[in-house]
Order: C-alpha cells, then structure tokens, then sequence
C-alpha cells in the first residue's frame, strides 16, 4: 500500500517498474583494507563502484570489503580493482555472508 518514506521507489523496485541500478557485494582478494568511499573500478578501469566499509577479518585472516557497484557487475567471481591509499589492486566480488552461520536451527 505505501504511506512510509521511499515507498515509491521500493515497491516500484519490487514490482519491477524502477530499475535497479546498484547492487551490494562482498569484496574479497584484496592486498590492504579498503575504506568506506574507496573506488571500485571494472578490470578496464571504469569506475562501477564504491565501499561502503572494510577491513581486516580475523576469522578468515584477509581482508574484506563491502560496497555498491553498478548492475551487472555483482556477479560473483566478477574481477574488479579497488583503489586502496591511491593505487588500485585487485579485488574479485564474492557471495555475502563472507563466513556462514554455524549455529544450530531447529
């Protein structure tokens, strides 16, 4: 029905009258923490993105990031470069949650 805020552009997005044009993904392959509004770029250098957040896992012993990147470029196992303290090095998107639950559901 709607009556809340951005109920026009969710329910349009659910009923698929609006595109989507960003996706969240998970961010792994990377040799430094990315930070919060470091670019992601295509493997040919086109800006598709940016990080939301980011940081060093130690369950997993690597770092990871999470971001915003273009439609189309959410698929995972998608190369992408991530600009880390003005360089840009290697990134591939990956299937979030970065570590699954491992708890007991009745």
């Amino acid at each position: 029905e709607g009556g809340f805020l951005g109920a026009e552009k969710i329910l349009g997005q659910i009923n698929k009258s609006v595109p989507v044009t960003r996706r969240r993904v998970g961010i792994t392959g990377l040799k430094a923490p990315a930070r919060d509004h470091a670019e992601i770029l295509s493997a040919d250098g086109e800006k598709i993105g940016e990080v939301t957040s980011g940081t060093f896992s130690p369950s997993l012993g690597k770092p990871l990031a999470m971001g915003y990147v273009k439609a189309g470029f959410n698929k995972a196992g998608t190369e992408v470069q991530v600009v880390v303290r003005g360089k840009a090095g290697p990134g591939v998107i990956t299937k979030m949650p970065f570590v699954e639950c491992q708890y007991y559901k009745p």
